[in-house]
Formats: structure tokens, C-alpha cells, sequence
């Protein structure tokens, strides 16, 4: 399969590249249309093009101008609706659940405990405690996305009395909070924490359960874009397909985030082309290179991206993988850019900093306010996160070899299914998961956090 006409390589069934020319050494290897390395020996018709012949263009900062290219992305009337919950302060949430939040990993079994007796969700964690800093500001930022999530009919927010990001702490960064939605309890306070934690559950249960669902426009969804366990395969099935659904979900006036900073490298200017004004670009700018930085200061190589397991898909350099993955952000213009922490305040699609790890990176997503994240895979994974994570599979061995993982299978792009029509089937599709259907994350009860960590820890 040649995926571009200027492209010199083939993906074949086992998801890797073969020359489709002569390739000299020191020749870009071109796939997508774009370079995404160079030969480092000649190349003969039909070999194999890997890490054994080809090596990254990428190096350090670069120098950017901004010139805007417009792909026609625009507003449509749509009368697309799902069945959701709305907030007191006007939030929309797609799920009605009680959350634990922990201020600490201290907790994390007593969250657990609780979580067992009341079916109130919990997300262990192990920071809070010896934290400084950035770093201890970061993890406050991202539990008070989580707290104010509006998938969370309720929140009981659980400290232990004594750490570094104690619930005084958090409620100073919180600000003004709906006392009947989020309550607060310190272990080291009560007698019996268990009892009291149930007690306070109880309540907010009794709470969560005067919000009925609604009929809600589509345009008020928000969905994260991420992909993980990627394969030869994912820049031309399943990243493709989201991509084409976040074109459709902007049209609609929806929202759509991507992160993963390090796969932007080397596709980056596909992303600052995009950008509606030139202060995102700046910010596009900045956000790439900050992150090239963040490599360069611990003394790690800009290029070094790509996993084991991508390399054993197909993947060869950050490139490749970069060029693929930005695909999940269609050609919607960029109308915004979130640093780590933030939360999601414009229609469109924006980008939002942070790794590429994938738990880090579904938390970060959640934190920001998304209601559902897209995760495109083309070995599996099982992780899922606070909301529902929606596993869409770049082959269609994977989706029948992990049907308890996989929600959606883009496979039949492969076989010449046009991208329209399986992109109605996939909004279909995610129109049921915010109405209520579950993903496989939450039938197996599969949910977890991490929080971005760069700095001291006493």
C-alpha cells in the first residue's frame, strides 16, 4: 500500500515499509508525503526500510514562520444530540458517577476499601506527600480537574491529615466549590474512616441522583485524542478515522484535544499551519520546543520516541510515528493551546502539552475536562482512565485476538470501506458511549491516574 504519491516506500500486511525505488544513502525515506528519516545505505527495490538502514532527520529548536493554510473546516447546522446530565453551573457530563479523589497515595487503600462497599469510583495515585514545588502544584492542578469533572455526579475528596498537598491545600486551589456536590474528609481526623467515608458517599449518592438525563446538542461534547501501542498501520486506519471524526465534531461546534507533545515532533508543522491566529502559533512554537527542552535538560535524545512495540508494528523514527499520529487532529484549524493542567475553554481543537506516556496522558486529558477519550492502538492495551476510554484497533487481528479490550475496529479502512461511512458508524458509535453505553474499560472496571512528575521529592 502507497499511502502518498510522493511517497518512496509501501506499508505491506505486516504493518512495516518496503522500497518502492532505489533509495541512495543519505536519501530521505518519504512516507505520508513527508520525509520521515534518511537512508542510511543504499536501498534496494524491495527491501526492508527499518531501523537497520534508517536513521531521524530531527535535531534540536528550529526556527518557524507562520503561514496559515485553511482546509475548509467550517460550522454546519447539526441537530445531533446525546443523553447526558447538566451540571448546576451549567457543565455537562455524560456519566453520573461518585469520585475519590486522594490528596495523597497514603489513602489509596482506604479509597479502595470504600470504592468496594459503595461503588464509588476511585483513581490511586502515589504522590501528595514530599512533594515541592512545581511538582506539588502539578499534582494539585490535575486532582482539582479531576474534582471538577463534570462526569462526577459527586466527589468525596480524601486526605490523610499530614501530607505536603493536605485538603486545606487543595481547597485554597480550588476556590469556590458546590458544598452538596464535593465533600472533604481527613482520615487522620475521625475514629473510623471507613465508616465516615461511607456515610459522607451516601450522601453525595442521594445527591447525584437528583440529575436525570437530558437531551444535549452535540456541540457539547469534548472528546481527548490518544493513541498507544501504535503499529505500521495506525497513520493509515485508526488515526485516519479520528482524525475524520474531529474534523466532523468541529464542524459541528464540538470539541476535541490533542496532546502528546513528543509526537508532534517532526509533524509540528502540520499543526502550526493550522493555527487561526498568530498568538497560537507562538504558543504552538513555544509548546514544541519547551518539550524539546524538557529532553535536552535531563540529557536525553530529542528522536528517541518510538517504543519497543512500535518498532516491532512497523514504526522506524519519531517522525513516522509523529506523521501518523497527528492525523487524529483531522485538518481542524487550532484555535487553542493548554499547558499541563489546564482546562478546555474554547470550541475547536486544541492542543494541550504534556508526554506521551499513555496513563499520564489519558489523566492529563481527563484533567482538562474531555468526556471521553479516543485511544487508537495497534498492539492493545487494557488501561482505561476516570472517563470512558474508547480503544479503536488499527487491524483487524487485534480487534478479534482482543475483543475484551477493543471497542471499535478500523480495520475495514484496509480493505477499501470508504472513510465516510465508517466515520458515521463511529459517531454513531460515540453518540451510545455518551448516551451511556460502556466501553470495555469500564465493564472490566479498568480505571487509573498518573500525574507528570519533574522535580524533587523529599
Amino acid at each position: 500500500m502507497q499511502i502518498h504519491k510522493l511517497d518512496n516506500v509501501e506499508v505491506q500486511k505486516n504493518g512495516h515499509k518496503y522500497a518502492l525505488k532505489q533509495i541512495k544513502q543519505g536519501e530521505n525515506i518519504i512516507k505520508y508525503g513527508s520525509p520521515i528519516g534518511h537512508a542510511t545505505c543504499d536501498i534496494e527495490i524491495g527491501e526492508h526500510v527499518h531501523t537497520h538502514n534508517v536513521k531521524t532527520n530531527l535535531s534540536g529548536n528550529l526556527e518557524y514562520s507562520y503561514n496559515y493554510k485553511d482546509y475548509g473546516i467550517s460550522r454546519v447546522e447539526c441537530d445531533l444530540t446525546f443523553e447526558g446530565y447538566v451540571r448546576e453551573n451549567g457543565d455537562v457530563g455524560i456519566r453520573n458517577d461518585i469520585w475519590i479523589v486522594n490528596t495523597v497515595g497514603c489513602v489509596n487503600k482506604v479509597a479502595e476499601a470504600l470504592s468496594r462497599k459503595t461503588g464509588a469510583k476511585h483513581f490511586p495515585h502515589p504522590y501528595g506527600c514530599s512533594q515541592l514545588g512545581e511538582d506539588n502544584a502539578l499534582t494539585q492542578k490535575i486532582l482539582c480537574g479531576l474534582i471538577n469533572h463534570p462526569n462526577a455526579g459527586g466527589v468525596l475528596v480524601l486526605g490523610l491529615g499530614c501530607e505536603n498537598n493536605n485538603i486545606g491545600e487543595m481547597k485554597r486551589v480550588l476556590g469556590e466549590y458546590n458544598e452538596s456536590r464535593i465533600k472533604f474528609l481527613n482520615c487522620q481526623d475521625v475514629e473510623d474512616e471507613i465508616a465516615e467515608g461511607v456515610s459522607i458517599i451516601e450522601e453525595l449518592q442521594r445527591y447525584a441522583s437528583t440529575f436525570k438525563k437530558e437531551r444535549i446538542s452535540i456541540s457539547r461534547l469534548r472528546l481527548g485524542l490518544k493513541c498507544g501501542g501504535s503499529d505500521g498501520y495506525s497513520g493509515i486506519s485508526a488515526n485516519p478515522l479520528v482524525g475524520s471524526l474531529c474534523d466532523k465534531m468541529v464542524s459541528f461546534g464540538g470539541s476535541c484535544v490533542l496532546t502528546e507533545v513528543p509526537e508532534m515532533f517532526g509533524a509540528e508543522h502540520l499543526l502550526m499551519e493550522r493555527c487561526v491566529d498568530k498568538k497560537t502559533f507562538d504558543k504552538t512554537v513555544k509548546l514544541i520546543n519547551d518539550f524539546k527542552d524538557y529532553f535536552t535538560r535531563h540529557n536525553q535524545v530529542i528522536y528517541e520516541n518510538p517504543s519497543p512495540g512500535n518498532k516491532a508494528g512497523g514504526i522506524t523514527t519519531l517522525e513516522e510515528k509523529s506523521l501518523g499520529c497527528v492525523q487524529k487532529g483531522g485538518l481542524s484549524p487550532v484555535v487553542d493551546v493548554l499547558d499541563y493542567g489546564d482546562t478546555l475553554s474554547k470550541n475547536g481543537l486544541s492542543l494541550l502539552n504534556g508526554p506521551g506516556n499513555d496513563i499520564v496522558a489519558v489523566t492529563n486529558l481527563t484533567a482538562a475536562g474531555v468526556h471521553m477519550v479516543l485511544f487508537t492502538t495497534g498492539r492493545g492495551t487494557p488501561l482505561g482512565g476516570p472517563v470512558p476510554t474508547v480503544k479503536i484497533s488499527t487491524n483487524k487481528q487485534l480487534a478479534e485476538k482482543k475483543s475484551g479490550w477493543i471497542d471499535f475496529d478500523a480495520s475495514p479502512i484496509l480493505e477499501g470501506e470508504k472513510m465516510e461511512s465508517i466515520t458515521e458508524d463511529f459517531l454513531a458509535y460515540i453518540l451510545e458511549v455518551a448516551s451511556g453505553r460502556k466501553t470495555k474499560n469500564e465493564e472490566n472496571g479498568f480505571s487509573e491516574i498518573a500525574i507528570f512528575k519533574d522535580g524533587v521529592t523529599l
